[in-house]
């Protein structure tokens, strides 16, 4: 807690201790340092976007269409999907032609 800079002063080690207490489970108070905790993982719209259909693809076994396709789960038009793929660059991924 020493090594943060404290840009809030006595106000936001307030606010961090509070929230530790708020939160804790267990006997020890642990406190997360702003600065210190460990970093999240920051995705732009079009990367979360990419990864949800990407996965409802894989679940769907690339099926865009009727009641158990993709684009019925995601809640969109099979249209609409498929335009979001095209501008995201998800290719259902081809076959290896060397297999039976």
């Amino acid at each position: 807690m020493m090594r943060y800079h404290w840009p809030g002063n006595v106000r936001e080690l307030h606010n961090v201790i509070e929230r530790a207490m708020i939160l804790s489970n267990s006997p020890d108070l642990v406190i997360q340092v702003p600065h210190l905790a460990e970093p999240q993982v920051r995705l732009t719209l079009n990367e979360t976007a990419r990864d949800q259909i990407l996965r409802v693809l894989e679940q769907t076994g690339w099926r865009i269409r009727g009641a158990d396709g993709a684009a019925a789960i995601l809640g969109i038009k099979p249209t609409t999907l498929e335009a979001r793929m095209a501008k995201l660059g998800i290719a259902r991924p081809r076959r290896d032609s060397k297999m039976p």
